[in-house]
């Protein structure tokens, strides 16, 4: 039986080959974050409730005239106060339930889990 000896330049190549697969796959995953939508109008946040993957975002648009915020419960985000047409995109990285109302009108509720 006869061994061949692989080359230092073949280990190269191959390790070269391997790191950009690692690449490619990295570049899939960041690719993979979804963006969710989040309307707030008629004084209520449209889905009232989302579930999302941690890692995407979500865009806050208010299509209101009056101003409005989604400010987490727990402090954990707050876009800040949007006026009609403005947005807020927000990214989530840990898993987690939040709940959350708008700062003006605290009658405006709405949960998103990431899971």
């Amino acid at each position: 039986m006869k061994v061949q000896m692989m080359s230092d330049k073949s280990r190269r190549d191959i390790l070269a080959l391997g790191a950009a697969f690692a690449g490619v796959a990295a570049a899939n995953v960041a690719q993979a974050q979804t963006v969710h939508t989040v309307t707030i109008k008629g004084f209520a946040f449209e889905p009232e409730t989302l579930t999302i993957s941690a890692g995407d975002q979500v865009v806050f648009t208010n299509e209101d005239s009056a101003p409005h915020t989604a400010t987490a419960d727990n402090g954990a985000f707050d876009t800040g106060t949007l006026s009609r047409g403005q947005s807020a995109t927000l990214t989530f990285g840990g898993a987690g339930t939040f709940t959350y109302f708008c700062a003006i009108h605290p009658s405006m509720k709405g949960s998103l889990t990431v899971a």
